[in-house]
């Protein structure tokens, strides 16, 4: 319409948004090299490797869990967010001077806690940093920096190993200082917003008495959620159930006929699109709304994952790779935006502790059954069972959740 004003993103949002881009370009100069100097350098078993990240990720999802609820309890977020932040960030120097496997490990094992303290306070200064109306706009910008970090990393890392062939160390060293700055950056430009979220103590000695391990309050905190998020949660597990690692991915493009030395710049592409449309997403569902847009998204990951099965060309994949990056556009700032919207402000970040958890929960075994199916059953059978799941997420999203 002439006369409507385009909705602004707050100072928050943008700052927390520039320093994600900068502390995933410093973790994404790392990650894509850590197995090759693991095996290379140090000498490390694939079945080491596979150790360090299994590790690592379990860790974060729980953390992520326990952050949140302690976030609320103490209504310091940025604090916590900071400490995330601090604990990753100083783990880039010191994996440039490991000697052994087991260090190589421990670091990503604290990189990983940085991560899992981190998450869930960043979503809930975002969620207060914002109106419902641009909420889902707030979330997917923010989504799409940290996907332009993702890209940005591996290019800065090539640019390196061009003038320095090989040096894996001098990498791990220079992404301290886009860690660094993201430090600087959270410290100096996010404040705390005015709004009181912290947890009344009427409102913590009011938690049920039911509880799943002995008396821990953060899980007697989870069983006072209300009942639709909980369902929205149901139907997430779900939908991460059928999410496979995108390794698998890249595997049957290079069966479909991808060459080898193509592999990086798809991936980097699969970024670029996730960045270009992650904004845009989250608008879409601040206008249409947050169940909408998840089922839209969802339902176009349902098609990828089918069209995965039938690809025979090495254009077709990279048309699939395209419309995959769409699919996280439509749905990543939309599911954080839900989380916000389904909750009061001072059960923010236990709500996001909840929901990083149980996507942390649901993407192990989503990958071992694929795996399995592929191996048992073929690759076709593998990703139509994918596409089968979230079609199913879809209709209990959009039964339970409908607002």
């Amino acid at each position: 319409m002439k006369g409507e004003t385009k909705p602004k993103l707050p100072k928050t949002v943008v700052t927390l948004g520039v320093i994600s881009l900068l502390n995933d370009a410093s973790s994404e100069m790392i990650y894509p090299l850590l197995p090759f100097f693991l095996r290379e350098h140090l000498r490390a078993s694939v079945a080491f490797v596979g150790l360090v990240e299994g590790i690592a990720e379990t860790t974060a999802s729980l953390l992520k869990l326990v952050s949140g609820w302690l976030s609320d309890r103490i209504g310091r977020h940025k604090l916590l967010t900071f400490i995330g932040y601090a604990l990753a960030g100083a783990t880039r120097p010191l994996l440039a001077a490991s000697t052994a496997a087991w260090q190589v490990l421990a670091l990503r094992f604290v990189d990983r806690v940085g991560k899992g303290i981190r998450t869930s306070p960043r979503d809930a200064l975002l969620a207060s940093a914002c109106d419902e109306d641009n909420r889902g706009m707030a979330f997917g910008f923010h989504r799409a920096m940290d996907h332009l970090g993702a890209a940005v990393g591996p290019l800065l890392a090539t640019a390196v190993l061009f003038f320095s062939p090989g040096n894996y160390r001098l990498v791990f060293a220079l992404a301290a200082v886009p860690a660094l700055l993201s430090l600087l950056v959270l410290w100096f430009g996010v404040r705390e917003t005015g709004q009181k979220t912290k947890l009344s103590a009427a409102q913590v000695s009011n938690y049920p008495k039911a509880n799943f391990v002995g008396q821990l309050k953060f899980v007697k905190g989870w069983l006072e959620l209300p009942a639709k998020f909980r369902w929205y949660l149901a139907a997430v597990l779900l939908f991460t159930l059928s999410n496979s690692s995108d390794a698998f991915l890249l595997l049957r493009a290079k069966d479909a006929g991808v060459p080898e030395g193509a592999i990086p710049l798809l991936w980097t592409w699969l970024h670029i699109v996730k960045s270009a449309t992650g904004t845009h997403g989250g608008i879409l569902s601040d206008r249409i709304g947050r169940v909408r847009a998840i089922v839209l998204g969802w339902l176009v990951y349902a098609g990828v994952y089918a069209a995965f099965a039938f690809l025979q060309s090495g254009w077709q994949v990279w048309l699939a790779f395209t419309v995959y990056g769409l699919y996280f556009g439509l749905t990543e700032g939309a599911e954080r935006a839900l989380v916000a919207d389904l909750l009061p402000a001072e059960r923010h970040g236990t709500g996001y502790g909840a929901f990083h958890f149980v996507v942390g929960v649901g993407m192990m075994p989503a990958s071992v059954l694929f795996g399995l199916l592929w191996q048992l059953f073929g690759f076709q059978t593998a990703f139509l069972f994918g596409a089968g799941l979230s079609l199913l997420a879809s209709i209990l999203l959009v039964t339970t959740v409908r607002r």
